[in-house]
């Protein structure tokens, strides 16, 4: 590991990077909400298929 050469990496990320305007963080928290219900509803359907399935929960 090089350390001078990853800092100097770090710090033109850090200097690149911007904070996100609230339409563009809400689109994104949207987005990432929607994907958490989804996986979330995906899980909930298979537990009720396994309910009914003999030898299940």
């Amino acid at each position: 590991m090089n350390t001078p050469t990853d800092l100097s990496s770090y710090t033109r990320v850090l200097k690149l990077a911007s904070t996100p305007s609230r339409e563009e963080f809400w689109q994104v928290a949207k987005i990432a909400g929607g994907g958490i219900a989804l996986v979330g509803l995906m899980g909930f359907l298979i537990f009720v298929f396994m309910s009914f399935v003999p030898g299940g929960p």
